[in-house]
This record gives structure tokens, sequence and C-alpha cells, in this order.
């Protein structure tokens, strides 16, 4: 009975050795894919299947973009598209966009969809762009015309995709904001706001004429305008700020000149009181130097009491004038 059950045992351990080989024979050498590549025309053989897992590339991954692109006639070698996924490179993709480019005569070598995938592009994007051009709508962007009048323009613009400029061009940012630049230069040059909106086509043929999709991915095609809003009077606004602050500024001129003109005032009536304060002392001193007698200054007065009368009367002093008695 011991002998029967160790045979048992042996026999249940190296069955399960054996299931455990075959698992991982299956996974270092993907039967039902060599089979398929090999039915798909695109052979790759057991060797190299079992060196991609090694190397922990996805063998499904590779061969799969492999008979992809051998059934739409294009010759990709197998070390390149193992490259591309070492480099971190969506090879399904790069392969897809080839077979996209192909059918449309577009001419797109592997290198170059390969680099414009790993400049961080969606290269598949890009050919389905070139066939099918993208329509972009630029927010809407105030200019001036001379006349002061506020215009808000939206565009849109028609752009293709340029697969020669596509590595190291410029982005959608850049072309919408040359075309803003250029509708706020048009605009601004025009003699009023009323030839713009006759004639809105003038905005696009000037900006056209510019080449702005120079240096970037894109071609433009066309460049349409939306909508065409009247905003503010600018021009008016600008001349009623201005003349506010030419108010403020003679305000503060005359103010100044006021202020200058009571100081002076002051000034004078402080040499006044000052020469007045010397008439006393003068006196004094004349008196002393017996230039002034008794009855001078008796009559000084009554003169200064003659004076003061007459002004009472006449009204100089500011109140109102006394009547005649009859």
């Amino acid at each position: 009975m011991i002998g029967i059950e160790s045979g048992l045992v042996g026999g249940f351990g190296l069955l399960v050795m054996l299931v455990a080989f075959l698992a991982l024979l299956l996974y270092l050498v993907p039967v039902p894919l060599w089979i398929a590549a090999w039915a798909s025309g695109a052979y790759v053989g057991l060797f190299t299947l079992i060196a991609m897992r090694l190397r922990r590339v996805p063998p499904h991954t590779i061969v799969t973009a492999r008979i992809s692109a051998v059934k739409a006639g294009i010759d990709i070698p197998l070390n390149d598209l193992e490259a591309h996924f070492l480099a971190g490179g969506n090879v399904v993709r790069v392969v897809n966009a080839m077979i996209s480019a192909d059918k449309a005569s577009i001419p797109l070598p592997f290198k170059r969809a390969a680099a414009i995938d790993l400049a961080g592009r969606n290269v598949l994007e890009a050919v389905q762009m070139s066939v099918l051009p993208k329509v972009i709508e630029t927010p809407r962007i105030a200019a001036v015309a001379k006349d002061g009048i506020q215009l808000i323009v939206v565009s849109r613009i028609t752009v293709r995709t340029n697969i020669d400029r596509l590595v190291g061009g410029a982005g959608e940012e850049t072309i919408i904001a040359r075309v803003g630049e250029g509708m706020v230069s048009t605009i601004g040059s025009a003699l009023n706001h009323k030839s713009v909106l006759e004639n809105p086509d003038h905005i696009s043929k000037n900006i056209l004429s510019r080449g702005l999709d120079a240096g970037t991915a894109y071609e433009i095609l066309s460049i349409d305008i939306a909508d065409v809003d009247v905003g503010a009077n600018i021009g008016a606004k600008l001349q009623i700020d201005q003349a506010d602050a030419d108010k403020q500024i003679a305000q503060a001129k005359a103010e100044e000149r006021r202020a200058m003109a009571v100081a002076l005032e002051q000034e004078m009536r402080a040499r006044v009181v000052e020469a007045e304060a010397e008439v006393p002392r003068a006196m004094a001193e004349a008196f002393r130097a017996g230039n002034l007698g008794i009855m001078d200054y008796y009559r000084m007065k009554n003169l200064q009491a003659d004076t003061d009368m007459r002004t009472g009367i006449a009204g100089t002093d500011g109140g109102p004038a006394t009547p005649p008695r009859g």
C-alpha cells in the first residue's frame, strides 16, 4: 500500500511539472501567433518570438502590426518595429498611419512616421487631417478702426497637416495667434469700421497674403469671417478720458495759482502791518527830535478822523453808503 501511494504521489507531481513546463513553453513560444503570422505571409521565426519575450517586447503587438502592414502591401522590418516600441513609441498607431497615408497616396516612410510619433504628435490624426482638413474657430478678437469704433471678429481657419513640417513645426496656438494679429492689423489700417463691415473678405485676403503658416505644422487653406460685431466707441472714450485729464490738470494749476495769490496777499498784509507798527515809533522819534509838534499831531489826528468819516459816508469799506441828510 505504501508503495502504491508513493507511486501515485510521484505521478501527480510529475503531471504538475509537465503542465507547468507546457504553460511556460506556450508562454515563451506563442505557437498560435506564429501560425497566424505564417498564414498571413508575414512569417516570424519561433526563436524570434522567444527572443521578443526575453527582451520584454510583446510579440502579439509587434506581429499584429506587421501582419497589418504586410496585408496593406507595406514591408516594415521587424527590427524597426521592435526598436520603435523599445523607444517608447506606439507601433500600432504608426503602422495604421502608414496604411492610411499609403491609401491616400501620401508619402510617409517609416522613419518619418516614427519620428513624428516619438515627438509626441498623433501621426494617425495628422494623416487624417491631411485627407480631411480641420476647421479651427478663433476666439472673439477685438480691433479698433481708424475712426475709433471697435469691431469684434470671429473667424474660422481651415488647415491641413503638412507632414514634412510636422516635426519641429508650430501648432494650432501659433496659427490662431498669427491670424488674430493679422485681423487687428487689417482692421486697424481701415479708414472706418463701415468699410470693414461692407467688405469683410478683405480681412481674410490680407491675412492669407502674409503667409502666416510659415514655420508651422499646418497649411492654411482658407480663412472665413464667421461674425463681425460692432463694439464700443473707443475713440470717443479716449477723448473723454483725455478731456477729463486735461480738466484735472487745469484745476490743479488754477488751485496752485490761487494758493500763490493768497500767500502773496498774506505776505503783503504782513508787510503793511509791519509798516504800520513803525508809525508810532517814527512819531516818537519826531517828537524827541523836535520835527513834530503837538499841534501837528492834532492836525494829523483831525485829518485822519475826517478821512475815516468821508470813507464811511462813501461806503468804500464794503458797507452801504450813508445817504445824505436832507
